[in-house]
């Protein structure tokens, strides 16, 4: 199996690895790690994940260094987003310290498909909290399960770090004000996939979205924050819609480090024009540097990248933040979890 992996060549795709690890709820507390090789879930048909949607997920990576041990980049982050998520529509919160415990052990269980040094892939770790006990009124289950796979990815966007085309919709909204567009569950990306599909089929890498009260403020691109880097400034957008990605969060970090002057505010779209280089970011891409928006409905295009090009600041940020995930540079920041 390992021999057949081109390292180089994968996609951000689904690959079978030797075991994913769980966790139970049930009679009000949480039962021990449970390791499995099963790919499937034994799931009951009135399962509230089914039919009103408790479902909570992360996305999260593991790296191998020069020196061949294996980081994991920001996991007390991603277990403190998902408690956020559980918060948000009701669920069981897993302790951090639990979660923890299982991204440590189902990426030692799956060490082999740790991509090597250098491959420019990564080991994609999968958390998923859903609610699984048996009811038909509309109320939080009493019964949760966790389990986290993982699996070998390349870059997310086929170019890897090059800059990529978006498009601006207004008849779609990806979540609102004061919905659940700040909480990782599954109905916000079931809302994103028409828009998605909808700017594939244009030629564009994902849809742009704007805030659903107004349509006058930036929110997110497809899947991914937003930023925004102008007269030394990393600016992105504050909203009540948007998902707090850690990605963001890490970057807002090392722009300050570089120098920058940081403002998370509210974005108006006519700001685009005044934008010297943008991206979107998020633990698939890392950096996706932005080429142009286009505004099809104005007939207006913001072209941010002139030359096509990633720019200083973004490839700046883009290289900082892969060299900590890989040890090449010291994580000052206590990011980084070793897996012993």
């Amino acid at each position: 199996m390992m021999e057949q992996i081109d390292w180089a060549n994968l996609s951000f795709g689904y690959i079978k690895t030797d075991y994913n690890v769980r966790y139970n709820f049930r009679d009000g507390k949480w039962g021990e790690l449970e390791i499995s090789s099963s790919e499937y879930i034994n799931l009951h048909m009135a399962a509230t994940c089914l039919h009103y949607g408790q479902e909570a997920f992360e996305g999260m990576k593991a790296f191998r260094g020069k020196d061949g041990k294996i980081r994991i980049f920001r996991l007390e982050e991603n277990a403190k987003r998902l408690q956020a998520s559980c918060d948000g529509i009701l669920m069981e919160k897993l302790p951090v310290e639990m979660y923890k415990e299982a991204v440590l052990k189902v990426v030692k269980l799956n060490e082999r498909f740790v991509p090597p040094y250098e491959s420019g892939a990564s080991l994609y770790i999968r958390p998923l909290l859903i609610g699984t006990s048996a009811q038909v009124g509309v109320h939080p289950a009493s019964e949760y399960t966790f389990i986290i796979f993982v699996t070998p990815v390349g870059p997310y966007f086929k170019g890897g770090f090059s800059c990529n085309p978006y498009v601006i919709f207004r008849e779609f909204d990806r979540a609102a004000p004061l919905g659940t567009g700040i909480f990782k569950i599954g109905g916000n990306y079931a809302a994103s996939l028409r828009a998605n599909k909808k700017a594939h089929d244009m030629g564009y890498s994902s849809e742009f979205y704007l805030d659903a009260k107004e349509k006058k403020y930036i929110d997110e691109c497809g899947a991914a924050n937003f930023f925004g880097v102008k007269n030394n400034t990393y600016v992105t957008p504050l909203s009540s819609s948007v998902l707090p990605s850690i990605t963001n969060k890490s970057l807002m970090v090392l722009a300050e480090s570089m120098g920058l002057k940081v403002e998370r505010r509210p974005v108006p779209e006519e700001e685009l024009s005044t934008f010297e280089e943008a991206g979107a970011c998020g633990t698939a891409a890392v950096i996706s540097p932005i080429e142009r928006i286009d505004d099809v409905e104005n007939d207006k295009s913001y072209v941010i990248s002139k030359d096509g090009k990633p720019g200083p600041v973004c490839t700046k940020l883009y290289n900082k933040l892969r060299a900590i995930q890989y040890g090449d540079e010291p994580d000052t920041y206590g990011w980084i979890t070793i897996v012993e």
